[in-house]
């Protein structure tokens, strides 16, 4: 309860605002605020909110260029293109292993660069040249990538050997197979539990002399 009684011997009136307004103007001018909220204009702009909300939310149909080949796929726009390739067009190819980037064995080409696939969606690839390892051979011939592996026998367990494989191919394209010690730097973001890496770094560079020639 409040009342508008006169000012007490502070000087000041009890319910009164800051600004020497009282509790009942406070009260009007933020009723006065709540109209203009539930205005036309406002309400409107809440409906537009809602739909977009609704739209980013949803299904839609994304393009992907995977190996060659376009695919249409129906997908919200959270899903991984990692997710995408395994889940929804069935290349199993690339691993998941860690989820969150950091053992490679998602490892793909997205316009002849290298990335982690879980950490990119799918709805930001459209339009692009998309390579998983389904696609490095050329029908029934291997890439000289994938034939130094089996030479070297850089596969071990196998789960990581299709990331390691596409980090290896872009490794020596981006000129960083010069020495054992800078394929072993270059591919440090590719993790093998099997502790492969003396097979696999002899692999690359055996597959570095095939790939220039």
């Amino acid at each position: 309860m409040y009342n508008d009684s006169p000012a007490d011997q502070s000087g000041t009136t009890p319910g009164a605002t800051p600004n020497g307004g009282s509790r009942r103007t406070f009260m009007k001018q933020a009723g006065g605020i709540l109209g203009l909220v539930m205005a036309p204009p406002f309400i409107s702009q809440a409906e537009r909110l809602t739909a977009l909300s609704k739209k980013v939310a949803g299904v839609s149909p994304v393009q992907l260029k995977v190996n060659g080949t376009v695919r249409t796929l129906q997908l919200e726009p959270r899903v991984s293109l990692l997710d995408a390739l395994r889940e929804y067009m069935g290349l199993t190819g690339s691993k998941k292993g860690c989820d969150h980037g950091q053992c490679g064995a998602c490892t793909v080409h997205v316009d002849g660069r290298r990335i982690v696939s879980c950490l990119s969606l799918a709805v930001m690839n459209q339009g692009k040249e998309i390579t998983t390892i389904e696609g490095l051979a050329q029908g029934d011939k291997l890439h000289p990538m994938q034939e130094a592996f089996l030479k070297h026998d850089g596969f071990q367990c196998g789960y990581c050997t299709p990331g390691q494989i596409m980090s290896g191919v872009a490794c020596v394209k981006e000129g960083h197979a010069g020495s054992e010690a800078e394929v072993r730097e270059w591919m440090s973001g590719n993790l093998c539990r099997c502790s492969a890496y003396p097979n696999i770094t002899a692999a690359i560079l055996e597959a570095e002399k095939s790939m220039k020639a």
